[in-house]
């Protein structure tokens, strides 16, 4: 009995789920955003700066527009708007960040399960993570039409986690924006804020992030650094 508890105690622990935002992420995407919603709101007030836009970044399509939409037949019309500019122009403005499919490939070998959790429609998160090469590291895709619980709130994460068969103490969740790390927070896993995308460090620090990380390569060091239980936080 004590070699077997012995055993079972010096066994490592596996290696950490590691869930991603999408946009701002690991793909650059923001010029196509803005582009759809300049081309949404063409003509039309009230309209949304591009500082207000970016601000929404991480919620649901429809909750940005509803802000600048009288009924849920006008927001109607300016999603199949803006969807339609999206369809034509997403695949000559989108592009995966720098050392992204070389930090996949190693966090792979490192046999980190890894998925995306996105508040991005299903149709255009497939599509983005195909052409940029995403979806073969990716054992889970949650996207905006997954469930009906988005970010901020916990459900997203916690959907992506029981796909892949893991607790909220064995998750990270990277991304860019404050919606990201309250999302992380509140599903118990350690959040981790990605500082290349469009929100500054001075604008997610209110949300809170467990870890801010510059760069995407750095990112296998921190997961040593949190499977090992060295405290880290910058």
């Amino acid at each position: 009995m004590l070699t077997q508890g012995l055993l079972i105690w010096s066994m490592p622990k596996r290696p950490f789920a590691v869930l991603f935002d999408l946009d701002g992420t690991l793909i650059d995407t923001i010029g196509l955003l803005l582009e759809c919603v300049h081309h949404t709101f063409q003509g039309r007030t009230p309209a949304p700066t591009d500082e207000e836009w970016i601000e929404g970044i991480g919620t649901p399509l429809r909750r940005q527009l509803a802000a600048y939409a009288s009924s849920e037949k006008e927001i109607d019309g300016l999603i199949d708007r803006y969807r339609a500019y999206q369809r034509i122009h997403h695949d000559r403005l989108t592009s995966t960040y720098p050392g992204v499919i070389e930090t996949l490939t190693e966090l792979e070998r490192r046999g980190h399960p890894m998925g995306v959790v996105t508040s991005k429609s299903n149709e255009m998160m497939d599509r983005g993570v195909t052409l940029t090469g995403l979806a073969r590291f990716m054992k889970t895709t949650i996207g905006a039409d997954s469930c009906t619980i988005h970010k901020p709130e916990a459900f997203p994460v916690l959907l992506a986690l029981k796909e892949l068969g893991y607790s909220s103490e064995e998750g990270v969740f990277l991304g860019d924006s404050p919606h990201d790390v309250q999302s992380g927070n509140a599903a118990g896993v350690v959040s981790i804020a990605a500082l290349w995308g469009p929100f500054t460090r001075e604008q997610l620090a209110p949300s809170s992030p467990m870890n801010y990380l510059e760069n995407i390569t750095g990112l296998p060091m921190l997961l040593d650094q949190l499977q090992s239980g060295t405290p880290h936080r910058t």
